[in-house]
């Protein structure tokens, strides 16, 4: 067995980000850019008129302080219409201030009088209410560099631009092999000696809650001929393998032969830790394997301990739960050995270990918001001794 740390470094060594991909601007929202974007053009393409007013020559009006209104322009007018000394036209947010203009004053500082554009504002300069043309960006200017994240704003921003489709580093796609001859769907009847199966249903949610929706579920009875011709197809179709259950050292625990028989090259199985202990991790080629323990607490911490770390270095982001330390509320013993992963409720200054911790239970994890870790060597932890929690996503 390895320790916590060791496996985890071992994962940040041995897994590389997954080939950069074309996406569709809207594709590629959460990912990260394999490129330089540069604008090709100005924005705003230009001068434009950031209120609903009245656009006119600063000079002019300072000149004959009398402006006729002559004309309406709207956003999305199409022609340029060059204002003639003396002149005002009434323009819209958005719209394109026209040739002869350089300063807008909102319509709620006039007032029309007799034709005449009567202007009462004191605080009203040369330029005002109008963006100048490339005032966000100029044509050739690096819009975003590569490894951005795309961001709602920062897809928002490249749409804006014109742009249609990037090169991005993906999020891998994912196949859930899940194992078992007692696994009974949701829905059907229960047999006895049956459990109703619950691991690919918590694994899709955790999976999409980070942004991966292609999610490919297989159930497979405990024979390691079908479970190795369907790791085999999975390897093909998916980046990242996950099967739960058969990986410890039962007679019908056929994971870890399935995963040779394939290639799949082992890079660790089974870590000093509860939940979790017989967990497996292997690579083939740029594929990688993750065999999770069957209980579904276990498969749970398993994944975000150490397949999250996975799927951030294969999408080249860092995906990892935030920690904190922070006071316990309730004391804790242990033996030396293993790390521990317990699930916790931190309400903001300190963190409550909860009942019902067992691998095979998930009514604590549904109710708790973190994981906290308790280090393999250590024995007792106090009240109020500071521990290391890991708060899950919401």
């Amino acid at each position: 067995m390895i320790s916590v740390d060791e496996a985890k470094a071992i994962i940040e060594k041995e897994i590389t980000p997954l080939s950069p991909v074309k996406k569709s601007l809207q594709e590629s929202a959460g990912k990260l850019l394999a490129e330089d974007i540069y604008a090709s053009i100005d924005i705003p393409a230009y001068p434009q008129s950031s209120m609903d007013g009245y656009a006119f020559s600063f000079d002019a009006w300072k000149e004959n302080n009398e402006l006729t209104v002559n004309g309406v322009i709207a956003a999305g007018h199409d022609k340029d219409v060059p204002l003639r000394t003396g002149d005002a036209v009434r323009i819209f947010t958005g719209a394109a201030v026209p040739s002869g203009a350089d300063t807008v004053v909102m319509q709620e500082k006039t007032k029309i009088v007799n034709g005449v554009l009567i202007i009462e504002d004191e605080n009203l300069s040369l330029g005002t209410n109008v963006r100048p043309m490339g005032s966000e960006i100029r044509s050739g200017e690096r819009a975003l560099g590569k490894l951005s994240y795309l961001s709602p704003p920062a897809i928002g921003f490249l749409a804006g631009l014109g742009i249609k489709e990037l090169s991005v580093y993906p999020k891998p796609s994912v196949s859930i092999i899940v194992t078992g001859n007692e696994l009974q769907k949701p829905g059907n009847p229960l047999q006895y000696g049956q459990v109703y199966e619950s691991n690919s249903f918590a694994l899709t949610a955790a999976l999409q809650q980070i942004g991966i929706s292609e999610i490919n579920i297989v159930h497979v009875d405990d024979k390691l001929e079908e479970l190795t011709a369907i790791l085999n197809s999975c390897l093909q179709k998916t980046d990242l393998v996950l099967l739960t259950g058969g990986i410890s050292v039962g007679d019908y625990d056929f994971v870890l032969r399935a995963s040779n028989n394939c290639g799949v090259i082992q890079l660790f199985h089974k870590v000093k830790q509860r939940p979790g202990k017989p967990l497996y991790l292997g690579i083939k080629e740029n594929k990688v394997v993750f065999g999770l323990p069957g209980n579904p607490s276990s498969v749970l911490s398993c994944f975000y301990q150490y397949v999250m770390i996975a799927i951030g270095k294969m999408s080249n982001q860092r995906i990892i739960l935030e920690m904190k330390r922070v006071p316990l509320s309730n004391s804790f013993k242990k033996a030396a050995g293993l790390t521990h992963f317990l699930k916790g409720y931190y309400d903001g200054s300190s963190v409550t270990l909860l009942n019902a911790q067992e691998s095979y239970r998930l009514s604590s994890f549904a109710r708790a918001n973190c994981l906290v870790q308790i280090n393999e060597e250590v024995t007792v932890y106090p009240v109020g001794e500071l521990v290391e929690i890991h708060l899950l996503p919401t």
